[in-house]
């Protein structure tokens, strides 16, 4: 009896530490509980970060969309210059001495040219070298025109010569706030040129152009390079 109360009394001696042992480990366990979630703050401080990095992001995107429509407009800006200065170019360089007729039947001389949009036409002149892809029977000298129309620099080309009504005009540039041409003749420019039977043509064609963006080119070209002048033609 002796010997058990001792064994007795001996665990009763070791029950406090085991109970304090199994407390500290319990309270261990709830701290690890703890420490395994997010508190508010961090929520909010996580939720911050993932908006900043969202509207970054966006921001990003938007500028990459600008950029784009910006290039894309540069792009179709520098295209129709690109085409309006081969086909004027194309255009002057055949320009023949063939005064034509107008609607009303009156005759125009070859080569009639102003100094701006304000001037009805702007510009118009006869060429050689249309090509007659489909074989219509038809001459192979087109009356052509440049104007503005509807805020872009147009071509207006006619189906014949004399006293036919414009086909629909083809624009080239658009966006076009002025259009300045001047003529070159013996050395002199001119803002205006009506030909003559003694020059029926310009030597040259000056033509500036000024967008709504306020960028301004100045193109020059070369008139009747594959022409040869004669004193005069009659209308037919």
């Amino acid at each position: 009896m002796a010997a058990a109360a001792l064994r007795y009394h001996d665990l009763s001696d070791w029950a406090p530490a085991f109970a304090g042992e199994a407390e500290e480990r319990g309270g261990g366990g709830r701290a690890n509980g703890r420490e395994a979630g997010f508190t508010l703050i961090e929520v909010m401080i996580s939720l911050l970060i993932f908006g900043l990095l969202s509207a970054a992001g966006v921001a990003l995107l938007a500028f990459s969309v600008r950029a784009q429509g910006a290039t894309a407009a540069k792009l179709d800006d520098v295209s129709g210059m690109n085409q309006l200065s081969s086909i004027m170019t194309a255009d002057f360089a055949q320009a023949l001495d063939r005064p034509v007729r107008d609607e009303s039947g009156a005759v125009t001389p070859s080569f009639v040219g102003g100094s701006g949009p304000t001037v009805v036409p702007m510009l118009r002149f006869a060429r050689g070298g249309w090509s007659d892809l489909d074989g219509n029977p038809r001459a192979e000298v087109q009356k052509v025109e440049y104007a503005v129309i509807d805020g872009a620099l147009a071509r207006v080309a006619y189906p014949m010569l004399d006293g036919a009504q414009p086909l629909p005009p083809t624009a080239l540039v658009p966006r076009v706030k002025q259009v300045l041409l001047r003529y070159r003749i013996r050395g002199a420019w001119s803002d205006h040129w009506t030909g003559s039977v003694q020059a029926p043509l310009p030597d040259a064609v000056e033509l500036r152009v000024l967008r709504n963006n306020g960028i301004e080119t100045r193109q020059m070209f070369l008139v009747g390079t594959g022409y040869a002048r004669r004193p005069n033609v009659g209308v037919n």
